[in-house]
């Protein structure tokens, strides 16, 4: 049966010189717009964040962004698949910052189709998205915004250009997934302008799977690149300090006691013998102990 699709995608909001390429160095980076698009056909998801009088604002907050997370998370129980070009190493890696919910993000992560990142565990190495494209009869990407265009174009107001590229890549994104699974195989032009591919005899790997494929023989590569690698901000120091601090609740008396479950989202909290009523870090739901 195949999957249910829902490609994800988003756009920084730091604007950065035009030569950058490692864009995670120059982080925080923000998040000024994320787009959603199911492989089913329905209405493209758009997320962005909102001044008071209802215009977009110039990043996401940090309540935006968990608001996005706890979306794709109710996506996922409709039986959607996450689907990403990079998601893994970038769009999850920026969300999880920006919202401060890394183990959420990093179970999103690990659940979802990285179409890169099982490229790269297959063959040591990966294409780019568009030579992928070109590479399954799918045209190149289409001319106008560029990634690195995206934030300034945001901070001048050309809000609708930048959805609209957000949706594009997105859609892109699903339409190479469905086009590959269509004849079991990737193909992607390469440098030269031949075309190489690469089989997909199970169809696209969630990433934890994919990170279990057997290692390629990268021996002729001067620096490959490591899978192990996209897992780093997994577990980061900051993950610990982020994870007790959800663990803290908001309380009068902060003398823990006993541990129980927040009865909306599940969140283990340490919470004091006497009742006192709490505040879950996660969701915000009160309840009492």
């Amino acid at each position: 049966m195949p999957k249910k699709y829902l490609a994800f995608d988003l756009e920084t909001a730091k604007v950065l010189p035009e030569h950058v390429s490692d864009l995670l160095a120059h982080r925080p980076l923000g998040i000024c717009c994320a787009a959603a698009v199911a492989s089913d056909g329905l209405q493209p998801k758009i997320w962005y964040g909102r001044k008071i009088d209802g215009t977009p604002a110039p990043r996401m907050t940090a309540q935006d962004a968990q608001a996005l997370v706890h979306d794709l998370h109710h996506e996922v129980g409709r039986g959607y698949t996450l689907l990403s070009w990079n998601g893994l190493d970038f769009d999850f890696n920026i969300l999880a910052e920006e919202s401060g919910l890394r183990d959420e993000c990093a179970e999103l992560a690990a659940n979802h189709v990285d179409m890169m990142f099982h490229t790269l565990c297959a063959l040591g190495y990966f294409p780019s998205l568009d030579k992928a494209a070109q590479g399954m009869g799918l045209g190149a990407k289409a001319a106008g915004v560029r990634g690195h265009q995206a934030p300034v174009l945001w901070a001048e107001g050309h809000h609708s250009e930048v959805q609209e590229y957000n949706v594009r890549d997105a859609q892109l994104t699903v339409a190479l997934a469905l086009a590959c699974e269509r004849v079991g195989v990737l193909r992607w032009v390469t440098r030269k302008g031949t075309l190489s591919a690469m089989g997909l005899p199970q169809g696209w790997l969630q990433v934890s799977r994919a990170r279990a494929l057997p290692e390629p023989d990268t021996s002729w590569m001067q620096d490959p690149p490591r899978r192990e690698d996209f897992f780093r901000w997994f577990r980061t120091a900051r993950d610990k300090d982020e994870r007790s601090a959800v663990e803290r609740p908001t309380l009068e008396d902060a003398s823990a006691k006993k541990v129980m479950g927040c009865p909306r989202c599940g969140q283990r909290l340490r919470v004091p013998l006497t009742g006192a009523s709490l505040r879950c870090p996660r969701c915000q739901n009160v309840f009492h102990s």
